[in-house]
């Protein structure tokens, strides 16, 4: 299937996640992390226009990578490699790394530390800053300009009909996530379940996102309360994971029933938001009647399907605040180490099923507040934290996977294993701070965290 293939069935779709499943030799590594661009002045987001803006800034890194950049309607709005990694731009000038395919967390991580060098090379030029937080600290929605992408012009108008804080999420939230493999339909099902189920506790471990507008939230982790409050119709944990027979069929029927956004064609974006895929597949999309989606068109609506954890040919874990260059290479790691070992799957699964539906619901929003310190169901999230890191480093002294130091890839698990033990996050530790040496004075986490 190419991408301009014509899709005229559901069965069609099912093949689309058939043909992604690769043998176990072929699974790779991609990582996904976004950051904030602020002035140097005042901590405050730029826009995309003027010298010290998000255009120059892109401009700046097309000179010094050598990247090619990506237009629309002669704006450039973000920068691909030969390898197929990218640099795009999030609503809210937010600047998102898509990593390539990587067969392990030492490539990872040095991909990450070069991407981050190029920009500080280009920040510096434009006396701008980067940092990674789950949340913008200090600044509120209208000190945000929307960047030129038609897209996001549709999902600003869609988003107040639909959630209290779909703008907040477009605007002033960052995420790591991390792309893995399957091998096939069970593998699929087994590693999707177990990484929903367990996603709380890891949510609580990358908690980074404290403030609001320059005081405390109320939580630790103010991006996931974002999450949960921007659409129900295709945000959150959807039931039908946990029913007996889910599989690449029942995901595909999930996702029809996410409301589109918009169809695009020729370069332009046309706005269909709210219409249902499932009439697209049958013909009669208003307004293009008579047209099939391709596939291009379902791997787009695919993208605007906003669950913790997402299937799109291959599984992305989404449930992590941004943070620091260590974050950034810890979030794969414990994925890895949980996920692509056997018997690491197997205990992970095992901790798993202890855990309901509606405990995972309740331990999200718990986690949000109160990170390592809440519950899910009877556990304490503290304890299975150490717990899962533990079952996550032995995944990856297994696959003992070298530098050319002779190190493996364990160490990237070092801060967690810190905080886990610990009791206490980035957000704890950034409260912390403000009640002290801050003076409660917020824009301190730009200096603390400036990447």
């Amino acid at each position: 299937m190419n991408k301009d293939t014509i899709i005229s069935s559901r069965s069609q779709l099912v093949q689309y996640f058939e043909r992604k499943e690769k043998e176990i030799n072929e699974w790779k590594i991609g990582t996904e992390h976004e950051k904030f661009i602020f002035s140097l002045k005042n901590f405050h987001p730029v826009p995309y226009k003027g010298k010290n803006g998000i255009e120059s800034l892109l401009n700046a890194l097309k000179e010094n990578s050598g990247w090619k950049p990506i237009n629309e309607k002669n704006n450039i709005i973000g920068l691909i490699a030969e390898n197929q990694s990218s640099i795009s731009l999030e609503p809210g000038g937010q600047l998102e790394l898509s990593g390539a395919p990587l067969e392990n967390l030492h490539m990872t991580c040095d991909e990450t530390g070069n991407h981050l060098n190029q920009l500080r090379k280009a920040l510096k030029k434009l006396n701008l800053g980067m940092a990674g937080f789950g949340f913008h600290p200090l600044s509120s929605r209208e000190d945000f300009q929307f960047m030129p992408k038609g897209r996001y012009k549709i999902m600003k108008k869609w988003m107040p009909k639909v959630g209290e804080m779909g703008l907040d999420m477009m605007l002033r939230t960052c995420t790591i996530q991390v792309n893995l493999d399957y091998s096939d339909e069970i593998d699929m099902v087994r590693k999707f379940k177990t990484a929903t189920t367990l996603q709380p506790i890891i949510t609580a471990l990358f908690c980074n996102s404290p403030f609001y507008e320059g005081k405390p939230s109320g939580f630790l982790s103010m991006r996931t309360e974002v999450w949960r409050n921007t659409d129900k119709a295709r945000s959150g944990i959807p039931a039908c994971l946990f029913e007996e027979d889910f599989g690449y069929a029942k995901w595909v029927d999930y996702l029809l029933s996410v409301p589109m956004y918009f169809v695009h064609r020729d370069g332009k974006y046309y706005d269909v938001s709210g219409a249902s895929f499932q009439s697209f597949l049958n013909g009669k999309l208003k307004d293009f009647e008579g047209q099939r989606p391709t596939i291009k068109d379902w791997e787009d609506h695919m993208s605007v399907a906003f669950t913790d954890v997402r299937l799109k040919g291959f599984l992305e874990m989404r449930g992590a605040d941004g943070g620091p260059w260590d974050r950034i290479c810890a979030l794969p790691a414990v994925w890895v180490g949980l996920l692509y070992d056997k018997e690491s799957l197997e205990a992970a699964e095992e901790l798993a099923k202890h855990i309901t539906f509606t405990e995972i619901i309740e331990a999200t929003e718990a986690c949000s507040k109160t990170g390592l310190k809440a519950n899910i169901g009877k556990f304490k999230i503290q304890e299975l934290a150490k717990e899962l890191l533990m079952i996550s480093k032995r995944g990856l002294q297994k696959r003992n996977q070298l530098d050319s130091s002779g190190q493996d890839e364990t160490g990237f698990l070092s801060p967690l294993f810190s905080m886990a033990e610990a009791g206490e996050t980035l957000a704890d530790e950034m409260l912390e701070s403000f009640y002290s040496n801050w003076k409660q004075e917020a824009y301190h986490a730009f200096i603390k965290q400036k990447l």
